[in-house]
């Protein structure tokens, strides 16, 4: 929607106009209508998550809670669409559109990985590698995921000041965008250095080396094709194809690190 110029392209809320609730008349108004019913899709697959997790044997508690949370999260998205076309897609409302989804995928990393945990010890699911994680670990695995997450934050906020807004007359973030661009591509090469120091420090460790080697070898690649990519679009004149592959890969980063992340910490 943002990157074709179409985040007005429906004019209301919940109607795309004021006599249509769907209208596909013009191509923009169909792109974001074609978003809007899409959460219909996301809606059935969270319903659905939840009425499955009444079923898991033995039921788990921490199921039910991970796949209630998707329902609020999807709620929650729906009242910030509002927002940001009654706002006429302020960057702040676009920031926090963006940031709730990757909430909604953090959950649903969690409720997947919790699913697919083989053992279960009273209420909770546990790895079942049983050989304990080094205190440096965890504390490495907690960095990382922080300054991934504070990269992607950032990343929002050149978005914000960035010359995709969705629309033509939308305001923009009143930031030097070299200087925040700067900042987060910053922040993103720390988070590569110290994912190599994890891994030197991770391979002191055969035990913690096998459960983890996979998911690292995963979110490094992740991270330094983002990397690239971001500097391809930087110098490239901020092309809207290469946009959408760099928050395509956004979405690919985060997963990859709350996985390692979950792996470190189990």
């Amino acid at each position: 929607m943002r990157l074709t110029g179409s985040g007005l392209g429906c004019a209301d809320w919940p109607q795309c106009s004021t006599t249509k609730f769907v209208d596909v008349s013009t191509g923009h108004a169909a792109i974001e209508q074609i978003n809007r019913l899409f959460t219909g899709v996301v809606s059935a697959a969270v319903i659905a998550a939840v009425l499955g997790s009444f079923f898991v044997t033995p039921r788990r508690k921490s199921l039910i809670w991970l796949s209630s949370a998707l329902v609020v999260g999807v709620l929650a998205q729906v009242i910030l669409g509002a927002v940001v076309v009654l706002t006429g897609l302020n960057p702040w409302s676009n920031m926090a559109h963006f940031l709730v989804s990757l909430a909604l995928v953090t959950t649903a990393v969690f409720l997947v990985e919790d699913a697919g945990a083989r053992n279960v010890v009273g209420d909770f699911a546990v790895s079942d590698q049983t050989a304990p994680t080094r205190p440096m670990t965890r504390r490495f695995a907690d960095l990382i995921l922080g300054l991934c997450g504070l990269a992607i934050i950032l990343g929002t906020m050149v978005t914000g000041a960035g010359p995709h807004a969705g629309d033509e007359n939308a305001i923009r973030l009143n930031f030097d965008l070299r200087s925040i661009t700067r900042i987060h591509s910053a922040t993103v090469l720390l988070c590569i250095a110290a994912t190599l120091i994890f891994i030197g420090q991770v391979r002191k460790s055969t035990s913690e080396w096998t459960r983890l080697k996979a998911k690292l070898e995963i979110f490094l690649f992740m991270a330094v094709a983002q990397g690239g990519v971001g500097y391809l679009q930087y110098f490239s004149g901020v092309p809207a194809q290469l946009v959408a592959i760099h928050v395509a890969f956004a979405v690919a980063v985060w997963i990859s690190v709350l996985r390692l992340w979950i792996a470190a910490r189990r």
